[in-house]
């Protein structure tokens, strides 16, 4: 994993990015963040690596959410 990986994507700001957290990808897009693949979150240093960065993304899309006036659904 890269150094570049382990940066956070700015949440629902381009259509762009993509994070990649060992076989899991993080694409951004304007109105929703997709989540695929699988990440093993081992018992190491690795594991550690790949959990920190797990949380970072996530930790950061969900504090872009908490301050945005949310609508009930998106309409697809």
């Amino acid at each position: 994993m890269t150094k570049e990986k382990l940066l956070c994507i700015a949440p629902f700001e381009n259509e762009k990015e993509v994070i990649i957290i060992h076989e899991l990808a993080i694409e951004n897009r304007v109105d929703r963040i997709l989540i695929c693949g699988t990440v093993e979150i081992t018992r190491d240093q690795k594991g550690l690596e790949y959990a920190f960065a797990l949380k970072r993304q996530i930790d950061t899309i969900v504090e872009k959410l908490k301050r945005e006036d949310l609508p009930e659904n998106l309409s697809v």
